[in-house]
């Protein structure tokens, strides 16, 4: 029986393993290993690709959203016991980023068709401790909306991008200064660059984009320990820093970004074009996404899973259990999020990546089409 694979990393890296080692053994033999080149020109081309003045380079996903509401928290825009709307229907971390800086989450149900937040729902969720407002880009697709610049002006919100699974997405509506591209829609996003990424390194890595020079110079400094120069600490710093093999590789993948995007959206096109099960339902097709995951959803999602299984198809789910409901947020078990905890119990992942070849995900669809 054939197999399907969800993801294998080493073959979505083989076409570019001869740029990579030689970007890798360049570094190693330059003898300088963090702080330099490398990712000073990954930092330049990472605010130009998402329409920014400032990027900041740094240790993962997750830290670029600690910096940026410690950055925010450092300036003097919000303080511990603040809160922050978030999407309910999202991966952990963008709670984790909140939480850790001692901000309130107040989550708000995610949109049945988009399933990202549900902008719509927000206003009735602004208190008079409300300083922020996370959209999360989630599978790909950006979440954005006029409402969204509407509040940010109306009640002084910050509005803070959870880019991680987005890079190079594309919004209908323009962001805050005009722009549609992901990460540079809001005052500040978090990247991530996790190897499964579209953009993925080989290893953690992340950035920080933003047009707010204060907010840049603030978190650069976080994220070397709290310095503004050599031993001279300003603040009580983290170690966030990304090292220069990543930069490296994240240069070479970064080249190849444009083509990586549109073999997701070719894929993502067929998948669109020929699943036609009315047990299957599948995601809005946004011509702006970039895929990072192609969600279904069913109403057996583990007898789909394993039917799907059964005939090669690996799977996965984005995400079975909502940060709701995770043990560390105990606090929040008791929340009504129905919508939020459907989605979790619906959601399948397909195959999606670049990796995967095209007669594969026209065979994925047909073998859709046969669950019953």
């Amino acid at each position: 029986m054939k197999k399907y694979p969800f993801l294998s990393l080493k073959t979505n890296n083989q076409p570019y393993i001869d740029e990579l080692k030689c970007a890798i053994l360049k570094t190693l033999e330059s003898g300088w290993f963090l702080n330099g080149e490398n990712t000073k020109n990954l930092e330049h081309e990472i605010a130009s690709l998402c329409h920014t003045q400032y990027a900041v380079a740094c240790s993962n996903g997750l830290d670029a959203l600690r910096l940026i509401f410690r950055a925010y928290i450092e300036s003097g825009a919000m303080q511990a016991g603040d809160e922050v709307i978030v999407p309910a229907n999202t991966y952990i971390a963008s709670i984790l980023a909140v939480t850790d800086n001692h901000l309130i989450p107040i989550f708000v149900e995610p949109s049945e068709t988009t399933l990202n937040l549900d902008t719509e729902k927000l206003e009735a969720a602004i208190t008079n401790r409300t300083k922020a407002i996370m959209t999360v880009h989630l599978y790909g697709a950006a979440c954005w909306s006029p409402i969204l610049n509407n509040l940010s002006k109306k009640y002084g919100l910050k509005i803070i991008e959870d880019n991680a699974q987005a890079i190079g997405a594309e919004s209908e509506y323009q962001g805050l200064t005009g722009g549609h591209i992901t990460g540079g829609l809001g005052d500040a996003a978090g990247l991530s660059f996790y190897p499964t990424k579209n953009l993925g390194a080989l290893g953690d890595a992340g950035a920080v984009t933003t047009n707010d020079e204060q907010i840049a110079n603030i978190i650069r400094a976080l994220a070397n320990y709290g310095s503004d120069k050599r031993y001279h600490n300003i603040y009580k710093g983290l170690n966030c820093r990304m090292d220069e093999t990543q930069a490296a590789a994240l240069l070479v993948k970064l080249r190849h970004l444009p083509e990586i995007t549109a073999a997701r959206r070719e894929r993502a096109a067929i998948y669109e074009k020929e699943i036609n099960n009315p047990a299957v339902r599948k995601p809005l097709f946004d011509k702006g996404a970039v895929w990072h995951q192609y969600i279904v959803r069913t109403k057996e999602r583990d007898r789909f899973r394993q039917y799907l299984l059964d005939n090669g198809v690996e799977t996965d789910i984005h995400y079975a259990t909502p940060p709701h409901q995770q043990p560390c947020y105990s606090e929040y078990s008791r929340l009504c999020l129905p919508i939020t905890e459907r989605i979790a119990s619906e959601v399948t992942s397909l195959p999606i990546t670049e990796g995967t070849p095209l007669s594969d995900i026209r065979e994925i669809a047909g073998i859709i089409n046969e669950f019953k």
